[in-house]
């Protein structure tokens, strides 16, 4: 069966201009994005800092809600335009956008929790899509692809890390836990603490051994440590080599992916249409997409 629906040609024009960078308009409209963003997060930024807001404190009030303002209006177009409006609601751009503007209307409930208005410096990932840097957003997706290949294998070296945290936790608690260095190996969970900050060599040195063996056994564990920090670097190294696919900045109207070359009509994903990259004429009469 086939699936149909008709973006108005108003609906198709805002399409072209928020979610394209093809045209001078939505590029134009995507630079003046960023500079939006940009600027949000410097406020906030600023009146994180005690004396400019005491000094600025309304000014930075009124900005935010300008700025929110703007990217609610903004949102909510995404969605009219949108040719499947929950796709993009769940897609990553389109929870990202959400949460950019939660945190400000959640601040009439919960005091400084505008603060987390920051996550909007996430939305500048779009930079690389609007200025076609096709180059970065192909190495992006070697990595991508190479973290989600390497997830199990990871998965079983972290599984195989917690259990050694737990066991060399649980020695250093026996060795320290009745020495001179009682104060600070209290307890196991404390000792596996001690681990876990030894041998991922962050050593913040909070606590550490008095003992001659419970010393020597640290040693043992730093050393490890490094040997330790360089299996998932191989894992993920041998997967990069691996991992080869390219990714231009087209996007499917149908469920948001991005990564399409020029030429292509149908998404590689979903198989819906793509919008015409020449579809100047559809304007007159609207664009129609088809699902099959």
């Amino acid at each position: 069966m086939k699936s149909e629906r008709r973006l108005s040609p108003l609906q198709a024009k805002l399409y072209h201009i928020i979610f394209e960078a093809d045209s001078s308009t939505g590029r134009t409209f995507d630079i003046w994005l960023l500079v939006m963003i940009l600027a949000s997060v410097t406020t906030v930024f600023l009146e994180s800092i005690p004396s400019l807001d005491a000094q600025y404190h309304e000014l930075f009030y009124a900005l935010e809600w300008i700025f929110t303002v703007f990217f609610t209006i903004e949102y909510a177009i995404r969605i009219y335009c949108a040719l499947r409006p929950l796709k993009y609601i769940t897609s990553f751009y389109g929870v990202i956008d959400l949460l950019s503007i939660l945190p400000t209307y959640l601040s009439l409930l919960f005091a400084g929790s505008q603060v987390g208005a920051v996550i909007r410096v996430l939305r500048l990932l779009r930079v690389f899509r609007i200025f076609k840097l096709h180059n970065f957003l192909y190495q992006g997706d070697i990595i991508s692809a190479a973290l989600l290949r390497s997830r199990q294998k990871i998965a079983v070296f972290l599984y195989f890390v917690l259990l050694s945290v737990i066991v060399i936790g649980s020695f250093m608690y026996l060795i320290e836990g009745r020495g001179a260095g009682a104060s600070q190996f209290d307890s196991i969970p404390r000792s596996i603490y001690w681990a876990i900050v030894t041998i991922t060599t962050v050593g913040y040195g909070d606590i550490s051994p008095t003992t001659n063996l419970g010393q020597f056994m640290a040693a043992l564990v730093m050393i490890a440590g490094y040997a330790i920090i360089a299996v998932p670097t191989g894992i993920v190294s041998a997967e990069l080599i691996n991992a080869k696919r390219g990714v231009n900045p087209r996007v499917c109207p149908h469920c948001m992916k991005e990564g399409h070359e020029d030429d292509a009509r149908c998404c590689n994903m979903c198989g819906g249409e793509l919008v015409r990259k020449d579809g100047s004429d559809d304007f007159k009469e609207g664009l129609a997409f088809r699902r099959h």
